[in-house]
Formats: structure tokens, C-alpha cells, sequence
């Protein structure tokens, strides 16, 4: 369902997701990517956050990171305990050995596709890469909301992702029309499945 205020009638697009589950559950930490049809940005891709993700506490943080395609991630270590990381994934396969407090690993993850990584000491420790090639790609907050800015109008292809969606492919998704200058409403309904 589509909400076109009236706005200004040119500039860039924007677009509000909202992911919830059938059962009216929002859904935090869904990777939301838009693919426009046409006029997108140029260049290299980057996000207003760095390409970290920690181990703190006995997990990953943050759970989900968003990356580019061909970034390096550093994995700093802020546990008194060593950790490994590793990954099974089909487009990044990482196996790197323990290391301790205060040190720092890297990957460069050059395939988009996402990645599950654990911990060969912590089973419980479980954390996600989607890496993206769009520049135009933000997660859910803990309401199941997202806004993406400065979008071209036009036709778009809308992807969500997030470990537990139920799908072939783990992502939904949804066309929409970006209208210049306007903002766009979309709510998203997910079916997840239990992650062990």
C-alpha cells in the first residue's frame, strides 16, 4: 500500500519500509536494499557507519552489518576471552584462528550475498554480513522501520533480508514507483522461521 503526501514537486525520493510479521510483530535488524530502475548514484559505494563489527560481551555487534561489496571488516576484540570467527557461507568462506583482548582481524568481503559467522568457542555467538551493491541499503530499527533517503523517482526493486526470512533466495521482494519529491510508504509482511 502506497503513501504519497504532497510534498515538493521535485528533488529526491524517499521511502519508509515497515517489515513485520503476519502476527503484527515488528522485525529489527532486516537488511532493506532499493534497486532503482534508473538515475542511481555513481561511484564508490559508502555508509555513514564503519565497516566494524565487534566481539563484546560473547557476541557480535552489531548482530547485522551492512557492507559494501568489496569492503574489509575489521573485527576488533573487546572480550577478555579469545575468539574465532568463522563462516561456512558460499560467497565468503573464513576461517580465522583465535586471537586476543584488544586485537583486531580483518576480511574483505568482496561477493555480495550474506554471511553467517560463529565462533569456534562460542556456540552461541552468532553474527551477520549482508554485503550489498547498492548504496541506497539500511536495517530495520527495533519497530521494523527503515527510511531510505535520497532515491531517484522511478521504478524501483525493493529487497528485505534477514537470516530467519523464509524464502529460497532469503530475501522478499517488492516493486515499487518512487515519486520525486515525495516520500513513499511501503509495509512489508515476513514469514521468519526459527534460527538455532
Amino acid at each position: 500500500m502506497f503513501c504519497t503526501p504532497s510534498s515538493q514537486a521535485s528533488g529526491p525520493a524517499t521511502l519508509a519500509i515497515s517489515v513485520k510479521q503476519a502476527n503484527g510483530m515488528p522485525v529489527r535488524d532486516a537488511v532493506v536494499m532499493v534497486y532503482p530502475k534508473a538515475g542511481g548514484a555513481t561511484g564508490p559505494i559508502r555508509f555513514g557507519w564503519k565497516n566494524d563489527m565487534a566481539q563484546s560481551n560473547i557476541a557480535f555487534s552489531p548482530g547485522t552489518l551492512i557492507v559494501p561489496a568489496g569492503a574489509t571488516v575489521r573485527f576488533p576484540n573487546l572480550d577478555k576471552v579469545r575468539h574465532s570467527i568463522y563462516s561456512f557461507s558460499k560467497n565468503a568462506k573464513i576461517d580465522i584462528q583465535l586471537y586476543g583482548r584488544d586485537e583486531t582481524r580483518t576480511h574483505t568481503f568482496a561477493v555480495p550475498g550474506s554471511v553467517a559467522l560463529g565462533c569456534k568457542i562460542h556456540d552461541q555467538m552468532r553474527g551477520y554480513i549482508k554485503v550489498v551493491d547498492t548504496p541506497y541499503a539500511a536495517k530495520t530499527d527495533q519497530n521494523g522501520q527503515v527510511r531510505i533517503a535520497q532515491l531517484p523517482g522511478g521504478a524501483a526493486t525493493v529487497k528485505v533480508w534477514h537470516p530467519a526470512l523464509r524464502s529460497r533466495t532469503g530475501e522478499q521482494v517488492e516493486a515499487v514507483t518512487l515519486t520525486a519529491g515525495q516520500a513513499t510508504s511501503r509495509a512489508v509482511a515476513v514469514e521468519l522461521r526459527a534460527i538455532k
